[in-house]
């Protein structure tokens, strides 16, 4: 009878450490995963969270000091597209490339939806999560889409006429004017690292 009880007490001490040494790993991986997260990762995951009632309002600190209250749209490589969200009568898009970002606000209530692990993206990463921001601006370009640049030294507005590995050319004209060489002002090259901000 004895020997009943030492071995059931015995096995009762064996699955209280079995099940803390879980715990302790499951913590311990949990830490490795959130150390591993990046701010592209964390709009991400707003973004993929979201139900289209309950957009994110995203507070978005840029180089320079600007600041912009956004719904996240896209997520790229290293930019992501977002709505502003003001009281203009329509819809203003954007593009910021992540390395403007010097920080986010979210909800509190938000915080925990940020912080989920997207495991199929990493496995297999959407068209949009493979692509660069030169390849957007390329677009633009191709599209003649006239765009106002927020740059680290001010803003611009014009039509994006070339795009390079770490730069754009852009045709600087008046809003509201297509963009044709009589109506051209100058050519602004514009160093992609001096991007904060593609208005469009």
């Amino acid at each position: 009878m004895r020997w009943d009880e030492l071995f059931d007490d015995l096995e009762s001490q064996l699955e209280q450490e079995l099940t803390a040494e879980e715990i302790d790993l499951e913590a311990e991986e949990e830490r490795l995963r959130l150390g591993r997260l990046t701010i592209r990762d964390r709009l991400a995951a707003l973004r993929e969270a979201q139900d289209p009632a309950r957009r994110p309002r995203v507070g978005v600190s840029l180089t320079g000091g600007l600041r912009v209250v956004v719904h996240p749209v896209t997520v790229g490589r290293d930019w992501f597209s977002a709505d502003i969200s003001d009281d203009a009568p329509r819809t203003l898009q954007c593009l910021i490339p992540l390395s403007a970002v010097v920080g986010l606000t979210i909800p509190a209530d938000q915080v925990g939806e940020s912080l989920r692990s997207r495991g199929r993206e990493v496995e297999h990463p959407s068209l949009p999560a493979r692509l660069g921001l030169t390849f957007v601006l390329r677009d633009l370009c191709r599209r003649r889409r006239a765009v106002d640049l927020v740059l680290v030294s001010g803003e611009l507005h014009g039509t994006i006429d070339r795009v390079g590995r770490d730069h754009i050319d852009l045709a600087v004209h008046e809003r509201g004017v297509q963009r044709r060489r009589s109506a051209v002002l100058e050519t602004r090259i514009v160093p992609l690292d001096a991007l904060v901000l593609v208005r469009l």
